[in-house]
């Protein structure tokens, strides 16, 4: 056991961490991810600026972020989640106020590089990391508390950036977001969160113990195997959601929808997230989280396959998708705690990330090519191929786990 591993730390209330991050979580997801939905129009139209590379500051800024993430998942391992995620404000206040200060297309992209770097040290890989670290093993239940904050960021902040731009011009709503962050959740981050000890990074990875204690699963670990197929899974997952978060509404519409009844039908997966949340909150207790993850799979794999087939009940196949990306943000947290342990759960989580995050930056690229040179049929199709072969691997994750594991429930 490394030097300082058993000092007793008080565990902090969780009714006091889990609204601070959930409130900071909803504006960092608001002012960042979710930012150019409403903004890249009036950009564009102020500017001149070509669209594509409006929306592709939000991919370089992706990009960014999955390239900074294993030293952030590191950072939250040494020092603890206060420190990391109060430079991640820091860094959204800056690259926001470059945004708004931008006198050309450079110092744009420029600025959504400074935002990467702050999305990859205070979205959720970092909350979910602090959790870890705050909670141990105990952390799952926080975990999906988390993630019902984080489902109202584009319901709360939509409206919010829209009556910005609308009384202060795109600029404006920048250089507010810019404050939020510097002037209310970097002193929340500093302030209201528990300050925890440094600790020494474990000097091996295969040395950190598993939840699961079974030697099987700790040989599978022991040739990366269970890493890799964690890591694969979640970056199908996050390139799949991803994809259609951008070009869902141009998928409906070469179904012969209407832009307005897409625009209906669409805003039935947020809803459906959540409600998969609650009931996952409420159930979650009872199983090993691999089952979460792969019910997760299993809807995307439904709906995306509902929708392909040109299934008459279209809302039913988006909340089949909805549930099964809703419940997938609590798996990519809570089942790495689960099979790694909580030793080294922040480094594994700035792990898995990187490549998640690429995806997610190349993805909607990626779909507007297919979509422009083989319809959004033939791109569903795709999809679809995708999507059951995350099935399949995720089926593959949980055949090598015992059962045994598949029954350990973290205290």
């Amino acid at each position: 056991m490394t030097a300082g591993a058993n000092i007793p730390v008080a565990v902090p209330s969780r009714r006091h961490v889990i609204p601070v991050l959930g409130m900071t979580q909803i504006l960092a997801w608001g002012s960042s991810y979710y930012l150019l939905a409403v903004l890249a129009a009036p950009i564009a139209a102020d500017t001149g600026w070509p669209l594509a590379w409006i929306v592709g500051g939000l991919s370089l800024g992706l990009l960014t972020a999955g390239i900074v993430s294993p030293r952030v998942g590191g950072s939250i391992q040494r020092l603890g989640g206060r420190p990391v995620l109060a430079f991640s404000a820091a860094c959204l206040g800056l690259g926001l106020a470059g945004l708004g200060l931008s006198p050309n297309l450079l110092v744009y992209i420029a600025a959504w590089l400074i935002v990467g770097v702050g999305m990859g040290a205070g979205l959720y890989d970092a909350a979910f990391a602090t959790l870890g670290r705050l909670y141990g093993l105990k952390a799952r239940s926080a975990i999906t508390a988390l993630t019902l904050f984080g489902g109202f960021a584009s319901t709360l902040c939509w409206p919010l950036s829209a009556w910005l731009v609308s009384e202060l011009g795109w600029r404006g709503a920048c250089f507010v977001y810019a404050g939020i962050h510097l002037g209310l959740l970097m002193p929340l981050y500093l302030f209201a969160l528990p300050r925890e000890p440094e600790r020494p990074m474990p000097a091996k990875p295969e040395q950190a113990q598993a939840a699961v204690g079974s030697p099987d699963v700790q040989t599978a670990r022991a040739s990366g195997l269970l890493f890799i197929l964690v890591a694969l899974t979640i970056t199908v997952s996050s390139m799949i959601s991803a994809l259609l978060s951008v070009h869902l509404l141009t998928i409906l519409q070469a179904r012969d929808i209407a832009l307005a009844a897409a625009v209906a039908l669409g805003a039935t997966v947020g809803p459906a997230q959540v409600g998969a949340r609650v009931i996952e909150m409420a159930i979650s207790r009872y199983h090993h989280p691999i089952w979460t993850k792969l019910a997760s799979t299993v809807f995307v794999a439904a709906g995306v396959g509902a929708l392909w087939a040109g299934l008459p009940l279209i809302s039913a196949a988006l909340i089949f998708y909805g549930a099964g990306i809703g419940i997938e943000s609590i798996a990519r947290g809570t089942l790495p705690l689960a099979l790694f342990g909580e030793e080294r759960y922040a480094v594994v989580m700035g792990r898995i990330a990187m490549p998640s995050l690429i995806a997610q930056a190349a993805a909607p690229s990626v779909g507007a090519v297919l979509i422009d040179r083989f319809g959004a049929d033939a791109t569903l199709g795709m999809l679809l191929a995708v999507a059951l072969t995350n099935v399949a691997l995720v089926t593959v994750l949980f055949a090598i786990l015992p059962t045994s594991a598949r029954r350990h429930q973290p205290a």
